[in-house]
């Protein structure tokens, strides 16, 4: 998962209740982590994103921000930002403890069909979501910012994976609710079954259409971190952001559309450097090692949001994989 790169944490806050269907997740880095994004599609909905060109002042993110609620639902970072300044965590701008600014980019996606109107995330979520905050496992499916997600014709959710290769831990973690299908209706089986590694998804593929209503609201987005334990420049930064937009691609059908503000954060903890050699061929022996990343953040991406289809529940109405094709759980 995301917390197998030393540093991150991730916590959860949701209402999944009568009226409710709605929630927040954190990907904290409290020492910091340099910070990018990558974003694709028409409807974005995002904070504090400018701040991550590679030339502008602010080099180190102290968290991200993930959220339902549409637009009203960046105010969930207002509560991350409170818990982390609480706590001394932020760009100091003054000689005391306290006195910091947290740097918390946030993105959001379009879940409020299925709350009442007025019912959505706020800074309360936010900071609850940071209380909850661990580097052990990652819970997944209809929590945090996935409760109210929807991929397609089916419930979205969260979902989280991670690779070791060469260069260090990669791990992503995605939010899935896009306007595109994440599984082929006429067979069952999710686009990105091929990334699945040791068998991971822990389901036997069904072979069968589905015949289903479909959930789609045509406003979605699909937002996420990609994280890595190298230590890398923002520039460098943003590649990673860019390739886990091509996992996303992989796994969604179609994918930044016109309907969906897919954003995906990257943060890079800082604690490995990466190779480079001397001599003319040396910045070529950093690109390679930058590419070996690049590379596992598209897959890990790919990987994490066929967990957030298999794992999430039904909810708000709306059918989850589980429920439409039972077989592949065993039942």
């Amino acid at each position: 998962m995301i917390t197998d790169v030393p540093g991150v944490l991730v916590g959860h806050f949701q209402r999944l209740e009568p009226g409710w269907a709605t929630g927040t997740t954190v990907v904290l880095v409290p020492d910091g982590a340099t910070g990018a994004v990558d974003q694709r599609g028409g409807a974005p909905g995002t904070r504090e994103t400018n701040l991550l060109e590679p030339e502008n002042l602010v080099q180190r993110v102290n968290g991200i921000c993930l959220s339902g609620g549409s637009a009203y639902g960046l105010a969930a970072a207002d509560g991350v930002m409170r818990w982390l300044g609480e706590r001394g965590h932020g760009f100091r701008v003054g000689a005391a403890e306290h006195e910091v600014v947290p740097i918390v980019p946030a993105a959001v996606l379009f879940d409020l069909p299925r709350s009442e109107w007025g019912h959505r995330p706020d800074a309360d979520f936010g900071y609850a979501a940071c209380e909850a905050a661990a580097s052990g496992p990652v819970a997944q499916g209809t929590v945090g910012a996935g409760t109210g997600a929807v991929v397609g014709s089916l419930k979205g959710g969260v979902g989280s994976a991670s690779e070791v290769v060469d260069g260090g831990t990669v791990g992503a973690l995605a939010v899935v609710n896009a306007s595109g299908e994440a599984v082929s209706l006429a067979t069952g089986v999710p686009f990105a079954a091929d990334h699945e590694v040791g068998g991971e998804f822990g389901v036997t593929w069904p072979s069968r259409p589905a015949s289903l209503p479909s959930a789609r609201t045509d406003l979605n987005t699909t937002i996420g971190v990609v994280a890595v334990d190298a230590a890398l420049s923002k520039a460098e930064c943003r590649r990673l952001a860019v390739a886990a937009q091509d996992g996303l691609a992989r796994a969604v059908r179609p994918a930044h559309t016109m309907f969906d503000g897919d954003t995906v954060f990257a943060l890079a903890t800082g604690a490995r450097e990466l190779p480079s050699g001397q001599g003319p061929f040396g910045e070529a022996t950093r690109a390679a090692a930058l590419d070996t990343l690049c590379s596992a953040a598209a897959r890990v991406f790919a990987r994490a949001v066929v967990h957030g289809l298999l794992s999430a529940e039904s909810a708000a109405g709306v059918p989850a994989y589980r429920d439409v094709w039972p077989e592949a759980f065993g039942s």
